[in-house]
């Protein structure tokens, strides 16, 4: 799927904002990239309606296995260089890692094709 450098705005629960006229929200520039690049690593293989085959197989690599580092780390770096406007990912940081719960923090640090620096907060 191309993604392009305007999208939706969407606000800290992943649902759509208004802008001030009361019209949906529209993000741009290296936001919209980081969105995309957020919407990207969230996604798992047959979340998406129509694209079932796109995202990280995540019932494949992890399904009752432990959640490896390494493995997450490579997973979620292809996932951003799916994104067309990511020139580089040029780190991704896991701060946190519960393989009881599977819960992750940390960020993902990449640059886009306009030269912008930016991150996505797992």
């Amino acid at each position: 799927m191309a993604h392009t450098r305007k999208t939706l705005l969407l606000n800290s629960q992943w649902d759509l904002t208004l802008d001030k006229s009361g019209r949906i929200a529209v993000a741009d520039g290296a936001y919209a990239t980081a969105q995309a690049v957020a919407n990207e690593c969230r996604l798992f293989t047959n979340d998406a309606y129509f694209e079932t085959e796109r995202g990280i197989p995540y019932y494949l690599i992890a399904l009752g296995r432990k959640l490896s580092p390494s493995v997450l780390r490579a997973r979620l770096r292809d996932a951003a260089f799916l994104v067309e406007d990511v020139e580089d990912v040029t780190d991704v940081v896991l701060e946190s890692l519960d393989t009881e719960t599977r819960k992750v923090t940390g960020e993902i640090q990449f640059t886009s094709k306009e030269g912008e620096n930016a991150s996505v907060e797992l």
